[in-house]
C-alpha cells in the first residue's frame, strides 16, 4: 500500500520534459488540453496521496486507533515509517494550504482591480483602452469579456499589428484559456514538479492564440511581427494584469515568433507517442492512489472488524 501511494508523488517529476516535449510536437489546442488536464489529475492524486499518509498515521496513534473504533492494529508499515511519512505530508499539505491561499488573495485583488478599472472606461465593443504610460494589453475574463489595451501599446504598433493584437486576445477570451491558466495555477500549488508545467501550458495558450490571429488576419508574418513588436515594447513595463488573464506579450516570444514563420506542423507518430506518454503516466498516478486508498480503507474495515482478510 505504501509503495503505492509513493506514485503519485513520484509520477510528476517525469511530466515537465514530456508536457515541453508534446507542445513541440503537438497541435498547440490539442497539446494544451492534454497537458493541463494530464496536470490536474496528477496534482489531485499526489494530493490524495498525502491525505492518505496523514490517515495511516493517525490511525496508527492509539487515541485516534480507538476512536476510529479499530479494535485490531492496522495492518501498515512499521510504526518508525509511517508516523514520520504522516508528519511530512502534514508539512506538505499545509504549505500547500497556504501558498494556494495567499495565490488566489493576491489574484482575487488583482481580478478585482483590473475590472474596476476596466469598468471606468468606455468600451467600445469588448475593446477597452486604459490611458497609461506603460504598454499593455490582456484578455480580461468576466463576464462580459474584455480586451484591455494601454494607449502606450496602441501608439507602440501600426494598424495592422493592432488587428493581430486585437485578434489574439479575442482567442483567448472565446477559447476560455483563462480557466487552463487557472488550472496550471492550481497544480503548480499542489506538486513543485508541476510549477515548469505551469508555464509550458501558458506558453500553449499563446500558441493557440497566436495560430487564431494568423487565421483571422490571414498573414503570418504579420502575426510574428505584431507579437514580437508588442512584446518589445512592454517587455519592461509593470503590469497589474492578473495571472489567470493571458497577453500576447507573455511567454517565451522567440519560441512564438519561431512557431509563426515556420509551416503548421502536422502531428506525427512521435507526438502522439508524447501525448500517450503523458496519458499513461496519468492513468498510473490515478490508478497508483485508487487502488491505494481501496487497501488503505480494506485494511481499516478488517481493523475494525468489520472485515475478513
Amino acid at each position: 500500500m505504501t509503495a503505492l501511494l509513493l506514485l503519485p508523488l513520484l509520477l510528476p517529476f517525469a511530466v515537465p520534459a514530456a508536457a515541453r516535449r508534446a507542445l513541440d510536437r503537438l497541435a498547440p489546442g490539442t497539446a494544451l488540453w492534454v497537458i493541463t488536464v494530464c496536470s490536474v489529475v496528477l496534482a489531485g492524486c499526489s494530493l490524495a496521496a498525502l491525505g492518505a499518509f496523514v490517515l495511516i498515521g493517525l490511525l496508527k496513534l492509539p487515541a485516534l486507533a480507538a476512536l476510529g473504533e479499530l479494535i485490531h492494529p492496522l495492518a501498515t508499515a512499521p510504526y518508525l515509517v509511517v508516523v514520520p511519512a504522516a508528519a511530512v505530508s502534514v508539512g506538505a499539505l499545509a504549505v500547500c494550504a497556504i501558498t494556494l491561499g495567499r495565490a488566489a488573495l493576491r489574484e482575487f485583488r488583482s481580478f478585482r482591480s483590473a475590472r474596476t478599472e476596466a469598468g471606468r472606461r468606455p468600451a467600445a465593443g469588448d475593446l477597452c483602452v486604459v490611458d497609461s504610460p506603460h504598454p499593455d494589453a490582456y484578455a480580461l475574463p468576466g463576464r462580459p469579456h474584455r480586451i484591455v489595451v494601454t494607449t502606450a501599446m496602441l501608439r507602440s504598433l501600426d494598424a495592422a499589428e493592432r488587428e493581430v493584437l486585437f485578434a489574439h486576445e479575442r482567442a483567448h477570451n472565446q477559447g476560455g484559456h483563462h480557466y487552463f491558466l487557472a488550472a496550471a495555477e492550481l497544480a503548480a500549488h499542489c506538486h513543485p514538479a508541476l510549477r515548469p508545467v505551469r508555464d509550458t501550458i501558458r506558453l500553449a495558450a499563446e500558441r493557440v492564440a497566436d495560430e487564431a490571429a494568423a487565421a483571422a488576419v490571414g498573414d503570418r508574418r504579420l502575426t510574428a511581427r505584431a507579437v514580437a513588436r508588442a512584446a518589445l515594447a512592454g517587455r519592461e513595463a509593470p503590469s497589474v494584469r492578473p495571472e489567470v488573464a493571458p497577453a500576447a506579450t507573455s511567454g517565451p516570444i522567440p519560441l512564438r515568433v519561431k512557431a509563426l514563420l515556420a509551416a503548421p506542423q502536422v502531428p506525427r507518430r512521435a507526438a502522439l507517442r508524447m501525448a500517450a506518454l503523458l496519458m499513461a503516466c496519468t492513468t498510473l498516478s490515478f490508478t497508483a492512489s485508487a487502488t491505494g486508498l481501496i487497501d488503505f480503507h480494506h485494511r481499516v474495515e478488517i481493523a475494525q472488524g468489520d472485515a475478513s482478510h
